[in-house]
């Protein structure tokens, strides 16, 4: 199967034609080599690439520029070798010139050696100068502008974050005074108990009351003895174990 037939035609992407450039340059030398071995051939190849780079080949011994001069007297034409001197000359004069005119604007800008001026360069001077201050004031103003506005985003940032700050001041300050509240309501709650404890167990006959539930908890072995007591005594006592008991006693007075 044969091969296709190429289009000839420029190569839009630049890796590509890059790369198609090295290897038919490449080979382009490769068969002018060839062609001048063989053929006992003079032949002078010049190359430029798409970016200006110089590529080039001749026959050995020869030289490029004996190569162009053979095409030169082959073909009739030359190269015409003018003397530019004078147009340097001419040309240094210019610049000179210019030169000066440069110098003495820059100082009627700054307003030095206007002794010279006529009044047609002093007006043009004046326009000059009036046009680059209304330049200079409106990038001034413009420099102002994206302060102020940078100025407006920060603030604007700072207001956020001072809601914020407040916000969580206040659920702060609502969350101790939750606390206190509680803690005050359990306060109340056992002073409560206090008072009930204390109308439970009255201390009758006794100089002291207790006043805190930590003296009352020193006094509850005595309480409970004294209830003790109180319970094991009988409303109506039995006359007979009252005699006994005495006579218990009278005996082990007379044992002693």
């Amino acid at each position: 199967m044969g091969r296709g037939k190429i289009e000839v035609k420029r190569i839009e992407n630049n890796t590509s034609r890059q790369v198609t450039f090295s290897k038919r340059r490449t080979g382009l030398l490769q068969k002018t080599h060839e062609l001048s071995v063989l053929c006992d051939a003079q032949i002078g190849l010049i190359v430029f690439s798409s970016k200006g780079k110089l590529y080039e080949y001749t026959t050995h011994p020869l030289s490029m520029t004996q190569i162009i001069d053979q095409y030169l007297k082959s073909t009739g034409s030359r190269i015409l070798h003018q003397n530019n001197q004078e147009q340097m000359r001419s040309e240094l004069t210019r610049m000179k010139k210019e030169t000066l005119n440069l110098q003495i604007s820059l100082q009627r800008y700054k307003g030095d050696d206007l002794n010279s001026a006529q009044l047609e360069e002093l007006n043009q001077l004046e326009q000059q100068l009036e046009y680059s201050v209304q330049k200079v004031r409106a990038r001034k103003l413009q420099l102002l502008q994206q302060q102020v506005d940078n100025l407006q985003r920060t603030e604007k940032v700072l207001e956020k974050e001072n809601e914020e700050m407040y916000q969580w001041l206040m659920a702060k300050q609502q969350q101790e005074i939750s606390q206190q509240q509680a803690a005050a309501m359990t306060e109340l709650r056992l002073v409560g108990q206090e008072h009930q404890l204390f109308e439970q167990f009255p201390f009758y006959g006794s100089e002291e009351q207790p006043n805190s539930v930590l003296q009352l908890a020193a006094n509850l072995p005595q309480l409970q003895l004294q209830s003790f007591q109180y319970h094991l005594q009988p409303a109506q006592p039995n006359l007979q174990e009252s005699t006994s008991a005495q006579q218990n006693i009278y005996g082990m007075l007379i044992s002693f």
